[in-house]
């Protein structure tokens, strides 16, 4: 404390001239516009400066779960490929009309910005909204399975339930090796898996087989990945399996999605409805 009192008492002229420099800076700066403005723009290009360098970090330190991440979509438009070619072998007679059906999706980008997990109504917002085409009921997928649907949107961001929600979502499927239809839902046990209902229990479904989207509704095309089923079991009384399925998507590690715009298809059936009136 001595030794404090002693530097204070040694540079006290020059303490009181850097005082009264700061003193005279802020009233300048107080009475006057363009000084005022000046030092505002200097301090937020600084802010943005120092955001910038802390996403810069980040994303530095996020490159291993990104490579997989990439790793895991070419594995996914590989897996898209192939079923391509199969659909497409299937519709060799009527290609044209396939084509077109394949034309009614496009998918917009976006960022999940803020993530609430966790609880039983789980919801996720993202950076894209009104004014980029955004709507409520369209598909969210990413990089490697579905992940919910667009409940709520404004002009800059949208509100995604995922299929881990206890709200009333649920999403039509398909086992891959037969085709057999099901809903999937959850049952509020964890964010890693789901729950596919309504298969009949006389169908063969055995650990490992994969679940896609039967294409049954507009919020989500056929044959996107869902996940893979870990057991099945029918329950007393019951004469349909409970299926549990792992989620492809990891929604801890979840930073990019991609809203499904089915514009084309929505427009055709309200044609159609309207039409039926």
């Amino acid at each position: 404390m001595q030794n404090l009192l002693q530097i204070i008492q040694k540079y006290s002229n020059f303490i009181v001239f850097i005082l009264l420099e700061i003193a005279a800076f802020l009233l300048i700066v107080q009475n006057s516009a363009y000084p005022k403005s000046t030092v505002l723009s200097t301090c937020n290009s600084l802010v943005a400066w120092h955001y910038e360098l802390e996403n810069t970090i980040v994303s530095y330190f996020q490159l291993k779960e990104d490579n997989e991440q990439l790793q895991q979509e070419n594995v996914m438009l590989r897996n898209q490929l192939v079923l391509y070619a199969n659909e497409r072998e299937r519709y060799k007679e009527s290609e044209n009309v396939y084509r077109y059906a394949n034309l009614q999706h496009h998918f917009i980008p976006a960022k999940v910005i803020q993530m609430n997990m966790g609880g039983m109504k789980n919801y996720m917002t993202i950076n894209k909204g009104e004014r980029d085409g955004i709507k409520e009921d369209m598909g969210v997928i990413g990089p490697i399975g579905i992940v919910g649907k667009v409940c709520t949107v404004s002009q800059h961001f949208s509100i995604v339930i995922p299929v881990t929600t206890s709200l009333n979502f649920g999403v039509s499927c398909r086992l891959q090796k037969n085709s057999k239809l099901g809903t999937l839902s959850w049952d509020g046990n964890d964010d890693k898996h789901a729950q596919l209902t309504e298969v009949e229990s006389s169908v063969d479904v055995q650990p490992g087989d994969i679940i896609l989207t039967s294409g049954l509704s507009t919020t989500f095309p056929e044959n996107l990945p869902v996940g893979v089923v870990e057991k099945a079991y029918v329950k007393n009384g019951d004469a349909m399996w409970t299926i549990d399925v792992r989620l492809y998507t990891d929604f801890s590690k979840l930073s990019y999605v991609q809203v499904i715009d089915n514009d084309i298809a929505n427009k055709e059936l309200e044609q159609l409805k309207s039409e039926m009136e």
